[in-house]
């Protein structure tokens, strides 16, 4: 398995908007950053360069303009830290995570549904999960 470097919540609000978009330019970041956050373009600017700098993310330089595109795909940097938590919680035990949630009442009868429906579809061999 790849090394994936350490990203901050700030940083992963920017990843985010990278793996939505991309490629997409400084600017186009900004605007759609601004719009959910109190962060100054600076701010914006310098997660960007760090996530450079992390090997996060590439840039190509068109023009005047310089457009990224991610170096981490989204869904093995989330899985990855999906693993991280379930280890670091509750040693590696799924059903213990699930029932910590049943018992604190914080799973909808919508997301039992939605549960028994992906367990179903695994049982049964079921390949596309998403």
């Amino acid at each position: 398995m790849k090394h994936l470097p350490q990203i901050s919540e700030a940083e992963y609000e920017v990843m985010k908007i990278v793996w939505a978009y991309a490629p997409i330019s400084t600017n186009e970041i900004t605007e759609r950053l601004v719009r959910v956050s109190d962060w100054s373009p600076k701010t914006i600017q310098t997660l960007i360069k760090r996530l450079v700098n992390k090997g996060a993310l590439s840039y190509e330089k068109e023009g005047r303009v310089f457009v990224y595109t991610p170096l981490v795909q989204e869904k093995e940097y989330v899985g990855e830290k999906s693993r991280s938590f379930l280890k670091r919680f509750y040693q590696g035990n799924i059903t213990a995570m699930v029932s910590a949630f049943l018992e604190n009442d914080a799973l909808s009868e919508d997301e039992i549904d939605s549960l028994r429906d992906l367990l179903s579809r695994k049982q049964t061999g079921g390949q596309n999960l998403d």
